[in-house]
């Protein structure tokens, strides 16, 4: 193999519209770290497409689309040149007419076909649907093998709906490796059409140097965070199915104690206003505990309220492998989440966290009183420490690489 022999770094041009831009310079923080990472090892391209339809600029700021059209047609994100494409789509598709969106997406990648043509090994769809499709036809179109990433909702959600699992399942089978990165998010994408043999684990990982160990009293008061009692701390985006009703409810029910238990919810959604109206009735006066609505923060300021907190809660319907939960093992912070996608993978039950069905205020308040009250070991955490990004940027550079000049380029071509 060329590139294994050090005649020239691998190249990727990788498909997705899960990235962060200059509108949300916030979202996506796992993709562009291991993006980055990966860049320090391969000539990385990311074709980024911006959801696009007629008449949206006259949209404002009122919607997501309308945002996005400040987004520049070029960019460069740490270090790595990004192309956002605008590509078209059917508002409220829904599961009926969702297939109507791979095309679509693809009809706005083609313009930048010529361009690309000649210049990489191998192309990566990062997110099963529509991106992995439309990635699929274009790495056709330029004669190239191409591979599949997946990441959570996109495999447990999106693609068993009945409309598009045919489109999914011939994009896995045609793919040179499908890429999960958890066990059960590789034996989902195997039972979605992967080939067996060609689905393969690639484990997210996490900043080593902001994610680690920490004095718990120093975060609070650099967060201005309370330093007496205990912290539950909740990171992600705030809806529904990220389950923050049911946590809502699960800190009401844990009542009074020796000590005030506060939750701070670090993120944004749709669902923030109930947070912030929940945090009205619970000003800490009673001796309960506060609730802290912090918002989105940059990725140093959650590591530093990972420092501060004594437990992690992540209620989510439906996950992948969440890096929040990864970042909390790598800061020795203890995880109470649902049982659900990679979480059972990497929260080890009494050792690392504790876990509880979704959809289970009940539970999950029972689950938050039982780690609070417990004396946690260290050497647990150590043990189930995730990888580093250097280390998951290099499992996943030799998948590709295998994948642009091994045996699988044969099976893809």
């Amino acid at each position: 193999m060329d590139e294994e022999r050090g005649t020239r770094p691998l190249r990727v041009l990788w498909v997705t519209r899960i990235f962060p831009n200059r509108v949300e310079p916030l979202s996506c923080a796992f993709q562009r770290q291991q993006l980055a990472a990966l860049s320090r090892r391969c000539a990385v391209e990311v074709l980024a497409a911006i959801p696009y339809h007629p008449g949206v600029s006259l949209l404002g700021e009122r919607t997501r689309p309308g945002r996005l059209t400040a987004v520049p047609a070029r960019d460069e994100i740490d270090g790595v040149p990004v192309i956002h494409a605008r590509a078209p789509y059917l508002p409220g598709a829904g599961r009926v007419l969702a297939p109507v969106n791979a095309p679509l997406y693809l009809a706005g990648l083609l313009p930048h076909v010529p361009r690309l043509r000649g210049r990489f090994d191998v192309v990566l769809g990062a997110w099963l649907y529509p991106d992995a499709c439309a990635a699929a036809l274009l790495a056709r179109m330029l004669g190239l093998p191409y591979a599949v990433k997946a990441h959570g909702t996109d495999v447990n959600v999106v693609a068993r709906w009945r409309s598009v699992r045919p489109l999914v399942g011939g994009a896995l089978r045609s793919a040179a490796y499908s890429i999960g990165v958890s066990r059960p998010m590789v034996e989902a994408l195997v039972a979605l059409g992967a080939p067996e043999e060609r689905a393969v684990l690639v484990r997210n990982g996490v900043d080593r140097a902001l994610f680690r160990p920490a004095d718990r009293r120093a975060a609070r008061r650099e967060l201005g965070l309370p330093e007496r009692g205990r912290v539950v701390t909740f990171v992600g985006h705030v809806s529904r199915e990220k389950g923050i009703h049911e946590l809502l409810r699960a800190f009401e029910a844990l009542g009074g104690g020796a000590e005030p238990v506060h939750l701070v919810v670090v993120g944004d959604g749709p669902e923030r206003g109930a947070v912030e109206q929940a945090s009205a009735r619970r000003d800490g006066r009673d001796g309960r505990g506060r609730i802290m609505a912090a918002g989105a923060r940059p990725l140093a300021e959650v590591a530093r309220y990972l420092a501060a907190t004594d437990l992690l809660a992540l209620p989510s319907w439906a996950e992948g492998t969440p890096n929040v939960v990864l970042e909390a093992l790598a800061a020795a912070r203890p995880v109470v989440a649902t049982s659900v996608g990679g979480i059972p993978d990497v929260v080890a039950p009494g050792r690392t966290g504790l876990l509880v069905p979704p959809r289970d205020a009940g539970a999950l308040g029972r689950a938050i009183r039982e780690a609070l009250a417990r004396t946690w070991d260290e050497r647990a955490f150590a043990e189930a420490a995730p990888p580093s990004w250097e280390e998951s940027a290099e499992v996943l550079r030799r998948v590709l690489a295998r994948a642009a000049f091994g045996p699988a380029r044969r099976i893809a071509a």
